[in-house]
C-alpha cells in the first residue's frame, strides 16, 4: 500500500518536476494535466484490474508473440537453427515427453558444454535474434499502413485525445499515430508543421520521444519473453499511456502562447494517388527501411557502447591511484573506485525512481535507478537485455520487473534525439531552429512521461495480479 501511495504522489512530483523547469510558470495547464492523468489513470485501470481490458492485453500480447515467432522463420533461414533455434524443442513431445522426463535423469549442463537442456544452444545472439524482428516489423507495419488498416484506428485515438485534452487536431493526429510508428507520424501532419507553435512543436517531438515504434516493439519484448509472456501487450498498452503524459510534460514545460490553427478539429491528411504502392511493394520497401532501422540500431549500440566502456576505462585507471603515496591523488582514487556511467546516471536518477514507487528496498531501487538512468545513453535495448536477466536471476521483484518494463518503453536518449531532430528538420526546414531549441526540452519532457507511466503501473499492481501472463 505504501509503495501505491508513492506512484501516486509520484504523478504530482513529476508535474511539479517539469513546472521547474517551464518557460512561463505563471501558465499552468490545469485542464490538460487534469484530463490527462485521468485519462491516464482509467487506461491504467483498464490494464490492470478489469478482467476483459486485462484479456484483451493478454490476447494482444499472444498475437504480437505470434508475429515475433514468425519473424524467426526468415532470420532461421538466413542464419540456421543452431543460430536462431526453433521455439519448438527437440526430442519427444506430449506424452513421449513426459514418460522421457519422469523415467529418465534430468540434463545437467556442465561449464563450457555447447549442449544445451533442449538442444544445441549457442545462447541470445542479439544480431540474429533481434535485428531481423526489426525488419520483419517494419514490414508488416508498412504494409498495414499501406492497405489503410493502421489510418482509421490512428484517427479514433486522435479524435479521443483531442476531445478529452483540448490538444489542437494536428498534436492529437500526431501523437496517436506514435503509437504505431516513430518520425513518420511527422509525415501525417505535413502540410501543418510550418505554420505550428511553438508548444504544438515540443508536444509532437515530446510524444515522439516518449513512445515507442511497432517496428521495435518485437525487439524490446523479446528480452522479457521468458519472464513477462505478456510483455508485448504490455508494451503497446505503455505507449498509449505514454502519450497523454507526453502532452502533459510539454505544455506545462513550454504553455500555449497562441491559438493553434487546427484547434476544435483532426485535420484529415488522405494519401496520395502517386503514393500509393501495391502490397509487395509495400512490404519489400517496408524490410528495406527496416533493415537501415537494424543497420542503424547496431551501429549506434558499437559506438556508444563502445564510448562507455572507454569512458569507464578511464575511470578504473583513475581508481588505481587509490595506491598512491600522495594524499591528493589516493583521495581521488578512492571516490572513482565507485565512479562510472552507470552509477551517475543511476544516481542522477535515483529521486525519479523513487517516484515511480518501484521499491523501498535500497539495492532493488539502486537497481531500478541504474537501468532507468542508463536508457538515457545506451538507448533501451541494453537496459532491456539486462531486466530480463535480472528477473531471471531473481534479483528485481515482479513489481519492479513491470514498472521498469513500462518507464523503459520509449526513446526518450540521446540518440533519438539527432534521428528526431534531424528527421523533423527534413520535413519542414523553415522551422529548423525552433526544433533544434525545443529538442532538449522536448526529450525532458518525454523522459517524465515514461516515468510517469511507471507510476500509473506502481499505482495498479498488486502482487499476485495475472499482469505478467504466466
Amino acid at each position: 500500500m505504501a509503495l501505491r501511495f508513492i506512484s501516486l504522489l509520484g504523478l504530482a512530483g513529476l508535474c511539479f518536476v517539469a513546472w521547474l523547469g517551464s518557460e512561463d510558470r505563471r501558465r499552468v495547464p490545469w485542464k490538460l494535466i487534469q484530463w490527462g492523468i485521468g485519462l491516464q489513470l482509467v487506461v491504467g485501470l483498464m490494464i490492470f484490474l478489469l478482467p476483459i481490458s486485462r484479456d484483451a492485453v493478454v490476447w494482444l500480447s499472444e498475437l504480437l508473440n505470434g508475429l515475433i515467432d514468425a519473424s524467426d522463420a526468415g532470420a532461421r533461414f538466413l542464419f540456421g537453427s543452431i543460430l536462431v533455434p526453433n521455439a519448438t524443442p527437440v526430442g519427444p513431445a506430449g506424452a513421449g515427453r513426459w514418460i522421457a522426463r519422469a523415467l529418465t535423469d534430468p540434463f545437467v549442463p556442465v561449464p563450457g558444454d555447447r549442449l544445451g537442456a533442449a538442444n544445441l544452444d549457442l545462447g541470445y545472439i542479439f544480431a540474429f535474434r533481434s535485428l531481423p524482428q526489426v525488419v520483419f516489423f517494419s514490414a508488416i507495419f508498412s504494409l498495414l499502413y499501406n492497405l489503410g488498416a493502421i489510418q482509421p484506428v490512428v484517427r479514433v485515438f486522435a479524435r479521443f485525445f483531442r476531445w478529452t485534452m483540448g490538444i489542437s487536431g494536428a498534436e492529437a493526429l500526431a501523437g496517436a499515430a506514435n503509437i504505431f510508428v516513430g518520425i513518420e507520424s511527422a509525415i501525417a501532419i505535413k502540410p501543418f508543421l510550418e505554420r505550428m507553435t511553438r508548444s504544438e512543436l515540443c508536444a509532437i517531438l515530446a510524444s515522439m520521444f516518449g513512445s515507442i515504434a511497432s517496428t521495435v516493439l518485437g525487439l524490446y519484448a523479446g528480452f522479457l519473453r521468458g519472464t513477462f509472456p505478456s510483455i508485448a501487450g504490455h508494451l503497446m498498452a505503455a505507449s498509449v499511456l505514454t502519450i497523454p503524459a507526453a502532452f502533459v510534460m510539454a505544455k506545462i514545460l513550454v504553455p500555449e502562447t497562441e491559438e493553434p490553427e487546427t484547434l476544435g478539429q483532426v485535420p484529415t491528411v488522405e494519401m496520395a494517388e502517386e503514393e500509393r504502392q501495391s502490397p509487395m511493394d509495400s512490404l519489400i520497401l517496408g524490410a528495406l527501411d527496416g533493415v537501415k532501422m537494424a543497420t542503424g540500431i547496431a551501429a549506434a549500440l558499437i559506438a556508444i557502447l563502445g564510448l562507455i566502456a572507454l569512458l569507464n576505462l578511464v575511470f578504473g585507471q583513475l581508481a588505481q591511484l587509490s595506491t598512491s603515496s600522495f594524499v591528493l591523488w589516493r583521495i581521488i582514487g578512492q571516490v572513482f573506485q565507485v565512479v562510472t556511467l552507470q552509477n551517475i546516471m543511476g544516481a542522477i536518477f535515483l529521486p525519479l525512481t523513487f517516484l515511480t514507487g518501484v521499491s523501498l528496498d535500497w539495492p532493488e531501487l539502486w537497481i531500478s535507478s541504474q537501468l532507468i538512468g542508463s536508457r538515457f545513453l545506451e538507448t533501451a535495448i541494453p537496459p532491456y537485455i539486462a531486466l530480463g536477466k535480472f528477473s531471471q536471476d531473481g534479483t528485481l521483484s515482479d513489481r519492479a520487473l513491470v514498472i521498469i518494463s513500462y518507464v523503459l518503453c520509449g526513446f526518450a536518449h540521446l540518440p533519438s534525439v539527432g534521428i528526431f531532430v534531424g528527421g523533423l528538420s527534413g520535413i519542414v526546414p523553415s522551422r529548423r531552429k525552433d526544433i533544434s531549441e525545443l529538442a532538449w526540452k522536448a526529450l525532458w519532457a518525454g523522459t517524465l512521461a515514461t516515468l510517469m507511466t511507471g507510476c500509473i503501473a506502481g499505482i495498479f499492481f498488486y502482487e499476485g495480479a495475472a499482469v505478467l501472463g504466466r
